[in-house]
């Protein structure tokens, strides 16, 4: 989707009128941030795919919402991979401890040794967790708010943020608490690597590689240890 440079993103042209209002902050541009920022977080993958038919429609450049291809594929889908998983088990093994979460995560617990279901889980957290989600949070939001606040870099903080509690909170219906805490963190972390790069597909990869370590941590019954793993 697009090799240029992700900095020089260039307008589209104006020539469409409805294009134009999905660009904008009117009714039309408002609605469509409402129902993607909504819709994206429970019906996945049709948050993402929302997002690249926004695009499309409203003439947007992909490389604006971070879609920038990779000089390697390989090689980024590798180290994205392996940073995904290791940033898993650091939230697992450390952070959540210090944030008094309790070691098992009660909403996924059915996944135990439940081979069964890992074709279906493996999908949601690919192509809907890894995919969707930063699509939404990432590319989509962080392109609209930064349209509307502004590139300074007290607009950028803004926006880490207020996607970041965004994020957690979407995860509260399900995982509760501790799930808000833990998709908190995920997206400042996330939020700020994408404001320095600009680029989507490290953190596509990343994301699916830190839900697909958490799901094989339930599969094989490894929460309790990975849990105690530093703080006994």
């Amino acid at each position: 989707m697009g090799d240029e440079d992700p900095r020089r993103v260039e307008a589209p042209p104006d020539d469409d009128r409805f294009a134009a209002k999905l660009r904008g902050f009117g009714p039309i541009g408002t609605l469509a941030i409402v129902v993607i920022a909504l819709v994206g977080p429970v019906f996945e993958p049709a948050g993402g795919i929302l997002v690249l038919l926004w695009a499309r429609r409203s003439r947007t450049p992909w490389r604006a919402l971070g879609f920038v291809r990779p000089k390697s594929w390989v090689a980024t889908a590798a180290i994205a991979v392996v940073a995904g998983a290791a940033f898993k088990i650091l939230m697992k093994a450390v952070v959540m401890p210090l944030l008094g979460a309790p070691a098992i995560n009660p909403a996924f617990h059915y996944l135990v040794g439940n081979r069964a279901a890992l074709p279906e889980m493996f999908f949601d957290v690919t192509a809907g967790a890894g995919f969707t989600e930063e699509t939404v949070f990432r590319g989509f939001l962080f392109e609209r708010f930064g349209k509307l606040l502004g590139e300074t870099a007290r607009a950028k903080a803004a926006i880490v943020a207020g996607t970041s509690a965004w994020f957690g909170l979407v995860h509260w219906p399900i995982q509760g608490w501790p799930g808000v805490e833990q998709a908190a963190i995920v997206g400042l972390v996330f939020g700020a690597i994408f404001v320095a790069t600009k680029r989507l597909w490290p953190l596509i990869f990343a994301h699916a590689a830190f839900d697909v370590a958490a799901v094989l941590m339930i599969y094989w019954n490894l929460e309790t240890r990975f849990a105690h793993l530093v703080f006994r």
